[in-house]
Formats: structure tokens, sequence, C-alpha cells
């Protein structure tokens, strides 16, 4: 078959931070296809995606978010009645009743993908539109449930991990002259568990008295999280660099000993991670992770194989995990090993071919 004609929809995209913005941007360089994407012309886009193998339709956003979508989905239903794809990729759950309603005429096959957040919140869209779409992609066994659970039909229900990891050589086994614990998210979303780790670290520096915690990222919870290690007297161990450049960012992971974030699932709201490409990241640098028993983490780091699993919301277990891998270098290097090993299994070529197989199933029908 030769290259299908592909049309990506999404409000996620570069230069937007986050893990699906990176997902999507990463399917359009790897998949083998002639890709249009539609998506919103946030400040610095054009440098972001220039060397993107695709045609990037930029649509300005609106005063609010609710407007934006509109008129995202106004502009998504006018190119693909322009360029008439053989497939219609729909990045977030928003944009999927337009790509419903405009891939009628002409017919084109419909994908779409699904993470954990937008499943909880939009419950009532998620049963009408995903039994109308012709293929649903989830992320991780933890998305996957949650689609079955709000009624996408199993039958066109498709597992396809993330990449997020790189083709290089091993990291260099080196040891930072103190006992370093990273995190790297965007401080937005409570349920990743900062607060969990602010408790446990006086209970490391119990343990490991040169400790420290490195959290790298910005968002709207900063001056809080900020306040609250001055408050409890962690100012002197606990650091918040901001938002950093990807090379900056994988400086401060390999100079680290253990990537901590242990993301829950908000009791009753079915949220929280679904995967966590950050966590093959931290595979990248050859650092072991400490990660949640629950939600996407599950898929993403294997329990005493490339990472130790535990309670996120018990930040005494939390601890433990973390004084265990600070304390215990043979462990630590053995997880970081296969941390690293495991990210280039799954890398996102990987991702590519098997979002490819999907495609190709539905457009030789």
């Amino acid at each position: 078959m030769t290259s299908p004609r592909v049309l990506l929809a999404t409000p996620d995209f570069p230069p937007m931070p986050g893990g699906i913005q990176l997902l999507l941007a990463q399917l359009v360089r790897h998949a083998a296809w002639e890709t249009t994407v539609v998506c919103f012309a946030d400040e610095g886009a054009d440098a972001t995606t220039a060397d993107l193998p695709a045609q990037v339709v930029r649509v300005p956003r609106a005063r609010d978010h609710r407007r934006s979508i509109a008129r995202l989905a106004v502009a998504t239903a006018r190119e693909i009645r322009r360029r008439r794809p053989d497939l219609v990729v729909s990045g977030h759950l928003v944009l999927a009743p337009a790509v419903v309603a405009v891939t009628r005429r002409p017919r084109a096959a419909t994908v779409q993908f699904v993470y954990a957040k937008e499943l909880a919140q939009r419950r009532r869209v998620v049963r009408q539109v995903l039994a109308r779409i012709d293929a649903t992609i989830a992320i991780s066994d933890y998305s996957r449930n949650l689609a079955l659970a709000a009624g996408a039909p199993r039958e066109r229900l498709h597992l396809v991990l993330p990449g997020g990891g790189i083709d290089a050589p091993a990291p260099a086994q080196t040891l930072a002259r103190e006992p370093t614990v990273v995190t790297v998210a965007r401080l937005e979303d409570r349920y990743k568990g900062f607060d969990v780790v602010m408790r446990a670290m006086p209970l490391v520096r119990a343990e490991v008295h040169d400790a420290r915690w490195v959290v790298v990222g910005n968002g709207s919870l900063r001056a809080e999280l900020e306040s609250t290690a001055r408050h409890w007297g962690l100012g002197g161990y606990v650091s918040f660099l901001g938002a950093v450049d990807d090379a900056t960012r994988d400086g401060v992971l390999r100079r680290s000993s253990v990537f901590v974030m242990p993301s829950r699932v908000p009791a009753g709201r079915g949220e929280g991670e679904g995967f966590g490409i950050v966590y093959l990241e931290a595979g990248a640098a050859g650092l072991p992770v400490v990660a949640a028993d629950e939600g996407g983490a599950t898929s993403a780091v294997l329990d005493g194989v490339t990472g130790l699993l535990c309670d996120p919301r018990d930040h005494v277990a939390v601890a433990d995990r973390i004084v265990r891998l600070l304390t215990d270098p043979q462990l630590a290097r053995r997880l970081g090993e296969a941390g690293y090993e495991r990210q280039r299994e799954l890398s996102w070529e990987r991702m590519a071919r098997e979002v490819d197989a999907v495609v190709r199933s539905l457009i030789a029908r």
C-alpha cells in the first residue's frame, strides 16, 4: 500500500509541553504517512515543528477554551473536506464529535486516541462517540480499562504503549555528589504526588542524611509547593528548577540517583496518569524509578524490574522505596539498567509501526 493520507486533529501539539503533545508529534515524525496536522497556533510553533514531515495547519486560539475548541473543530472539518484524507486521527476526545460528523461524507476511516483524565471528564461523549469511531487506541492497560468501562466497543479497542526513550549508548553510571531524588513533571495536577514526596523527604533524610529532592517543571502549583517546602523547613534540600530545555532536563536526570513520581488515581474520579512517558525518559538516563502501583504507571514501570511500585498515598511507603534505592547501589544499578533496556524496546518507531498497522487495516477494508 502506498503511504496513506492521514489528517491528525488535536488541541495538544508542540510547542505546548506535555506527554500527549510529545506522543502525537513523535507519531507524525515516525509514521510512514502523508500527514496533515490541524492544531493551535501557539507562540514558537513554527520553530518547534519545522522539521516534522507533515503539513501543519495552525488555528489561532479564541478568548476562552470552549471557543478555541469550536474554532479548531471548524478548521478540522474544513481541512477534511478540502484534503479528503484516507483516515482521520483525533488526538483528543474534545474533537471526536466533529470528526465523526464530518467524516461521513466523504467517508474516511477514524481513529481516536484515549489517555485517562479525559475519559473520566467526558463520559457522555465517550459512550456516544466511541461507538461510532472505527478504532480507539489506548496508551496503557489503565486507559484501556477506562475506555471499556465508558462503553468503548472491545473489538475496536487497541492497546499501543507510547515510546519515550532514546536509541543511544547506555549512560555511564556515575554517583552524584549528593544522593539526589528527581521529579520531572508539569506542576499542574495534584495527583502526581508532589505532596506525598514532600512528606516522604524528611523520612528519607533520617536514613540518608544528605539526600535532596530536585523538581523540574513549572505550573500553577509551583508557588504553593515552594511555600510548603519553606514552611516545613525543607528549603535546604528541596529545589524547584522550573521549566528547562530538554538538554538541561537530561543533564539533571543523569546527575540524579532515583526518579520518583507516585501519581495516584483520585478516588471515584477515574483520572490519574495515563501512562507516564517520563518514566521511560528516566530509564534512558539509567535511573531506577519509584512509582504508583495503580494507574498507567503500572504499564510504564515494571515492579522489581525497572523500578519499585507502592501505594502512592502512603508517604512512608514512598520513603521506604527511595531509601532502598539510595542505600543499595546494586539494586539501583540493576533496575536502572533494565529501565534503559525497556525504554529502547518501547521506542517511538515501535509505537508508530503498531499505530500504522491499525491505520492500514482500516483503510484496507
